[in-house]
Parts: structure tokens; sequence; C-alpha cells
């Protein structure tokens, strides 16, 4: 077991209570749906290959379901990148702040960012009532497109919480944090590529 995957499977959340509950569940289900789909993508490409190469025929669907795939690993990743505190950031300002300066500036990050995940929420919904109404499929599976891209306003309605739950955290603590669970700071240890 890799050291990521002992952290998730012993995932605590630093927030109390209901909101605990909340953090733990979104943090278990994240697990579950980058796992599954990693393993399920992976297994279909392998087939594809071995398909392709051994008996001289493609699966025809392998291409759609990766796409799938890749859509559900995207945007629940965006949740577990939030949820590890691992977004690109861009910090000079905020590093040059001191402790309490980055505490507001890290609750203000947090609540702008919940803002823009769940704006975003409403707008992929609407796209999906779109995609929806329009009744188009894909062309192997004949799986509604709209199907496909409910992974959208789940991913950024799971980030939108985090992001939340990240201010909450800011808040209610002494320290700065940069998720519910990740402490500001930078590691002293170097690290050999």
């Amino acid at each position: 077991m890799t050291d990521a995957e002992e952290t998730e499977k012993n995932y605590k959340s630093g927030l109390p209570g209901f909101l605990g509950v909340i953090d733990t569940f979104i943090s278990k289900l994240e697990a579950v749906i980058l796992a599954m789909g990693v393993l399920l993508m992976a297994t279909n490409t392998i087939a594809n290959v071995i398909g392709r190469f051994v008996f001289g025929e493609s699966i025809m669907v392998s291409g759609e379901i990766n796409r799938i795939l890749i859509i559900m690993i995207t945007f629940a990743g965006i949740g577990y990148a939030a949820r590890h505190g691992r977004h690109i950031r861009m910090s000079a300002i905020y590093d040059a702040l001191p402790a309490g300066g980055r505490k507001a500036l890290m609750i203000v990050i947090s609540l702008f960012t919940a803002l823009i995940m769940f704006f975003l929420l409403y707008y992929s919904i609407i796209y999906i009532l779109d995609l929806y109404s329009k009744g188009r499929v894909l062309p192997a599976t004949s799986l509604p497109v709209w199907i496909i891209y409910v992974w959208v306003p789940l991913g950024f309605l799971i980030t939108g919480i985090q992001y939340l739950l990240t201010a909450i955290k800011n808040l209610t603590s002494r320290d700065v944090y940069l998720s519910t669970g990740v402490v500001d700071g930078y590691k002293d240890t170097e690290t050999e590529v």
C-alpha cells in the first residue's frame, strides 16, 4: 500500500461534528471513485491493446469508455486535490504576509473559490439539461451523451464543499490551513530526484 493510499484509508477530518462526518464521507467517496476509475481505465486499455495486437480486433466501445472514465477521474480529482491542498498556487504575496494576513487571505481565497465552484456547478447542470433535451447518444455504446457529464457537477459540488470547509476550518482554528487537513507551511527536507 502506498503512502497516499494509507493516508486516504486512515483519513480523519479535522473538522468537528457533522462537518467532520461530511468531510470524511466525501473523502471516502473520492477515494472509491478515483481508484475505481483508474483501475477500470487501465483494464479497458490493456484489454483493447491485447485485442488489437493479439486477436487483430479492437474493442469497439473502448474509446468511449475511456472518455467517460477520464471525465470521472478529472472531476473527482479536483476535489481530491483541494482536500489535500495540492492545487497550484501563486503565493508570492501570500508568503510575504504575516500569519494573520495569510489566514485572512486564505479565508477569502477559500470562500471565493467555493463560490466559483458553485457557479460552475450551476452552469454545468444547465449544460447537462441542454444535452439531455437534444437526445444525443454516443455512437458505440448508445449511451445518452448527458450521462457521461454527470461527473462534472458532482466534481464541482465536492470541490466547492471542500473549499467551504477549508474556510470554516480557518475561521475556527488558530493555524492557517490550505485544506481541512493540511496546515500551511513548507517542508524543510530536500528531495533528491
